[in-house]
């Protein structure tokens, strides 16, 4: 019962439904606009291969234009850049279908649409997450409930990934893939408009114009980028699997290879939700740099089991087990952003953190997908691990970039709660 008043302290937060909810809704486009794109794409062309050149050049589009969209949003507020995106990115969906209709001739337009489509994306999560920040800001007197907060936000996260996917098999089933991409378009749209219309958004203060970044931004920030090289290696490690289970699930039952794998990824979801709101509850580590280095070193040693698994039935037992370390791992990730970046580059911050993540994972795929071939689907697991143990390693170092950033952020937020009101 503990535990559930916290999540209830949450919700409770004034505008914190409006990002619990219409956040999710808004982002349900992270799961069904690439999968829609490759559908559509493949249709036009009849060639997988230009889809994916299409899915990645989407990809790619968002993860360069990301970090500008986020310094914008630090200096002008993220209402703005949310309403403008949040239509701007609807037009580039339709656009693509338009230039979809001709077909493999359209190719220059196709991709250009999705270049246009990928740049365009809301940063919505570096939003919500910068202002579940601010909602908990030591001078709220609501810092006790970070940890919750941020842990709901990265549990109710993985929704995204089970229902949109599954939201864009209903619209092929009763219509067709330009349908999906257009259903993606009206959820991006009106999720998005809502939480920028919303008492948070609105409410956004503007820093001292000192305050602003200036040329690398929060990469020149102590601990930033070496928190950036861990999240690099949990996107690894996340692209990897993406390839890896699919490819286990081939090797074992060919004939419901795709059934199987989305069974098995879901229960490594399910395992991480169940750990997140788990860890939601605990209270805050006074090292964060350590927990987070030992989650990160649990992570790595659950792909190493992942690789030697013998039959689906374990491998699944084990994704679940194993996954109960990804929220918890995400969440200190996302509450040290929070401490180590100044708060006038928060959006920025965690837009980088996106940008990092989708790179990483692309490569983590490609990486994956070349020892499948060569090696084995085991060693593509043990890949994985080892781009998280490498992370945990930079985690750990005790006079660390991270670690010494995470000790100023300890001093500031005691001299900050020293003041908090009673």
């Amino acid at each position: 019962m503990t535990a559930l008043r916290q999540y209830l302290q949450v919700w409770r937060i004034p505008g914190a439904p409006m990002l619990l909810i219409a956040g999710i809704v808004g982002r349900l486009g992270i799961g069904m606009t690439p999968l829609a794109l490759l559908m559509v794409v493949e249709q036009v062309t009849d060639r997988y291969s230009l889809a994916a050149v299409a899915g990645g050049v989407y990809a790619l589009a968002g993860a360069a234009l990301s970090p500008i969209a986020g310094r914008i949003a630090d200096r002008v507020g993220p209402s703005p850049v949310l309403l403008v995106t949040a239509v701007a990115h609807p037009v580039a969906l339709i656009g693509l279908l338009l230039a979809s209709r001709a077909g493999a001739d359209a190719l220059v337009l196709i991709f250009s649409a999705s270049a246009v489509a990928g740049a365009t994306y809301p940063p919505l999560t570096a939003a919500i997450r910068g202002a579940w920040n601010d909602l908990t800001d030591p001078a709220s007197g609501r810092y006790g409930l970070r940890n919750t907060a941020l842990a709901a936000e990265t549990s109710l996260f993985e929704i995204v990934f089970v229902v949109g996917p599954t939201l864009v098999a209903v619209f092929v089933l009763v219509a067709d893939a330009a349908a999906a991409l257009l259903g993606a378009a009206v959820v991006t749209l009106v999720g998005t408009v809502t939480v920028a219309l919303g008492k948070v958004m609105r409410g956004w203060r503007p820093h001292p114009q000192d305050a602003h970044a200036k040329g690398l931004g929060p990469l020149r920030v102590g601990g930033f980028p070496a928190l950036l090289f861990c999240v690099a290696g949990l996107g690894i490690a996340f692209g990897a699997a993406g390839v890896a289970v699919p490819a286990y699930a081939t090797a074992h039952d060919a004939s419901n290879a795709e059934s199987l794998a989305g069974i098995l990824l879901a229960m490594w979801g399910t395992g991480s939700a169940i750990g997140g709101f788990w860890f939601g509850t605990r209270p805050q580590a006074r090292n964060a740099a350590r927990q987070f280095a030992q989650l990160l070193g649990l992570l790595a040693v659950t792909f190493v089991i992942f690789a030697v698994m013998p039959g689906p039935l374990a491998l699944g037992v084990a994704l679940i087990v194993g996954g109960a370390t990804i929220a918890p791992a995400l969440t200190l990730e996302n509450t040290m952003v929070g401490r180590i970046s100044p708060a006038s580059m928060l959006n920025e911050s965690y837009t980088w953190v996106v940008t990092v993540a989708v790179a990483a994972s692309a490569a983590g795929g490609a990486g994956a997908g070349i020892l499948v071939d060569l090696v084995g689907v085991p060693w593509a697991f043990v890949f994985a691990g080892v781009a998280v143990a490498a992370a945990a390693v930079v985690a750990a170092l005790p006079t660390g970039s991270i670690a010494r950033a995470e000790a100023r952020a300890e001093v500031r937020l005691e001299r900050a709660l020293a003041t908090e009101p009673s």
